[in-house]
């Protein structure tokens, strides 16, 4: 697959069309997204999940990154979650279980729901994981399709404001230190597959 960055509608159809192969391969493909905060991870997910329903009449195993870091601290520590948690027990055709983060309390855990929060995956569908973080070194061994979202600085930052109202805005720099950080370690945009211009 190019590595060049490629128009959003045109990376949109070559995932579709390595996804309609890895599905004839694989009982359980992994697809993973990433990109900076507001690039447009959720939206290429979002796409990629209803033309996957459209394929196969069901909805694949979807993972947001949101769910899994512990916090506004927590970019590193959502994707080693991710990765130990989840990826390694699929990779080894294990079933994956895993808490997700209560925002509201600062915890693990959902006290609304009678499972807490748990979830689980047993295989035997794509699973589509998106968020910052979920592109790392660990992660690129175990994903049979990578994807890095490119988007300019001050698009990105006028959709983190608006999709929460603003609510959010104090974090946005101290979120894009850690990125720095991860990004500059993991090299997660040169490990991907397809590079998507949002």
């Amino acid at each position: 697959m190019s590595r060049n960055s490629l128009p959003y509608q045109e990376a949109l159809a070559a995932a579709i069309m390595t996804i309609e192969d890895l599905i004839a391969k694989k009982s359980t493909p992994v697809v993973i997204i990433d990109g900076r905060a507001g690039a447009g991870k959720s939206r290429f997910a979002a796409d990629l999940l209803e033309a996957y329903f459209r394929l196969e009449t069901r909805l694949p195993k979807t993972i947001h990154m949101d769910d899994l870091y512990p916090g506004w601290q927590g970019l590193r520590a959502g994707s080693l979650y991710l990765n130990q948690t989840i990826l390694n027990h699929v990779a080894a055709g294990r079933e994956a279980h895993w808490q997700v983060w209560d925002w509201s309390n600062d915890e693990r855990g959902n006290p609304c729901e009678t499972s807490n929060g748990w979830r689980s995956f047993e295989g035997g569908n794509l699973l589509l994981v998106e968020g910052c973080g979920a592109l790392s070194l660990h992660s690129a061994e175990i994903a049979d399709l990578s994807i890095w979202i490119d988007s300019d600085l001050e698009t990105r930052r006028k959709r983190f404001s608006d999709r929460d109202q603003g609510q959010f805005d104090e974090h946005w720099h101290p979120w894009t230190i850690q990125e720095d950080q991860f990004y500059e370690a993991e090299k997660s945009r040169e490990l991907s597959d397809l590079r998507v211009k949002n």
